[in-house]
């Protein structure tokens, strides 16, 4: 297989114009086709899923899960999760339990307090509190992502959420299940896709309506996200995910493709890139691909995404930091001699690792920041799922009635210069002291 191979300038304008988009596969369209007997696009064929469970509540979900899940909606009790849990092997019961303890450790650094400010005026401060209820979904279609269930759990008990729900496609995966236990989750249902995303957006007789949604999944769980947003928060909207390399002459190739292809099993539709000065490294690296897809299980996946992206030759580092920050990565990774040295330069990403030790895929794990980053150039203005993902900041006013009345005077000019009277009157009352 050929690895597309780029100059600089070639990707400079893709990479420039790059927005969530998604590619609907003949396979997709003719699933459509199938459900609904008649030619939709995805966004259509999400909207009808979503208004009917909104309207139709639990009935409904049941519906769409029995006919694009062959399984009716179904809470997992919690007995099933600690089950599950205590049936695994020393070594994972470990792992999940050094996961989550780094991520709270991680996470707990994040300032979460508000403040109050007493002045002559009175008072002004700002309270923080935590979102009450939340839903965590978690996709279960090619792989089952336990890690998921930590890396938006967790975070939402350091956040103080008091209710934490998991949704997850049937059959639910045990080490989803133990996931859930060792998070720390309140309840978990197995429903899958937008009629999920509907489910937990507008409540049935069955699930608790949450007032946001968070956590990655595919094109219609997106798409219904988009559709639900409104009527309840969501982080974000995930496509694809994806990866970008700079590496120099320092860097290995073994190790550069093995991250390349960490991203690219994830789905056909990933992106991984590599951006180098050093054409020889290019080399070896496009060698190194072919040898180790040679072994992979996923390794057709794998070769479809590898397609979506590619190896970028660059004049030096600094044009290929230029040319990263256009891109806005999920993942920028420096395998770099002094990878420190450039960070400086890092304005868009989604997470930052630092040379070939602090490989990507720790970070998917262990590491101790949230797996769940912005894709699609979206981190060109946000960040990674976080603490602040699950507070509400509420501003207070308490001003004396001296303040208030020098201050609503300057309102009142304001208000009437944007031609509201109602407004100028309502400080007016204040101006003139006969407010409370």
């Amino acid at each position: 297989m050929e690895i597309p191979r780029y100059e600089a300038k070639e990707v400079r304008g893709r990479f420039a114009a790059r927005r969530l988009q998604f590619a609907l596969s003949e396979r997709v369209r003719a699933g459509i086709r199938s459900v609904f007997g008649e030619e939709l696009g995805a966004e259509e064929a999400v909207r009808r899923i979503v208004g009917d469970v909104a309207a139709g509540g639990q009935k409904a979900l049941d519906e769409w899960s029995l006919k694009l899940d062959r399984h009716a909606t179904y809470e997992v009790p919690k007995r099933e999760w600690r089950e599950a849990y205590d049936d695994l092997s020393t070594e994972l019961r470990e792992a999940l339990g050094i996961a989550r303890e780094r991520l709270e450790k991680f996470h707990k650094k994040e300032p979460k307090g508000g403040f109050l400010a007493a002045t002559p005026e009175g008072m002004l401060a700002q309270i923080v509190r935590p979102i009450r209820r939340v839903g965590a979904y978690v996709p279960g279609g090619s792989a089952p992502l336990l890690s998921t269930v930590l890396h938006t759990v967790v975070l939402a008990r350091v956040a103080g959420v008091r209710e934490v729900i998991v949704a997850t496609p049937p059959p639910v995966h045990p080490g989803v299940m133990a996931a859930a236990w060792a998070a720390g989750a309140d309840r978990l249902f197995a429903m899958g896709g937008a009629q999920a995303v509907a489910a937990l957006a507008y409540g049935t007789e069955q699930v608790p309506r949450v007032d946001k949604i968070v956590g990655p999944g595919n094109l219609f769980v997106t798409l219904a996200k988009k559709e639900v947003y409104g009527a309840v928060g969501i982080d974000g909207l995930a496509g694809p995910t994806e990866t970008l390399i700079v590496a120099d002459a320092s860097a290995d190739p073994a190790t550069v493709a093995a991250d390349l292809l960490a991203q690219a099993e994830h789905d056909p539709a990933a992106e991984p890139w590599l951006l180098s000065p050093d054409a020889a490294l290019l080399d070896a690296v496009e060698r190194e691909l072919e040898a180790q897809l040679e072994t992979l299980p996923r390794a057709e996946i794998a070769r479809a995404a590898l397609q979506n992206g590619g190896l970028v030759q660059v004049r030096d580092l600094s044009s290929a930091l230029e040319l990263a920050d256009l891109y806005a990565p999920e993942h920028l990774c420096l395998s770099v001699e002094r990878p420190t040295d450039w960070l400086g330069q890092v304005n868009n990403a989604g997470g930052v690792f630092l040379g070939e030790h602090s490989g990507e895929a720790i970070g998917d794990y262990l590491a101790g920041p949230s797996h769940v980053m912005p894709t699609s150039g979206s981190a060109r203005w946000t960040g990674a799922l976080a603490v602040r993902d699950f507070l509400k900041i509420v501003p207070v006013v308490a001003l004396n009635r001296a303040a208030a009345a020098e201050l609503s005077r300057l309102g009142a000019r304001l208000a009437r210069e944007e031609e509201l009277e109602a407004h100028a009157r309502s400080l007016e009352q204040r101006a003139e002291g006969s407010g409370a």
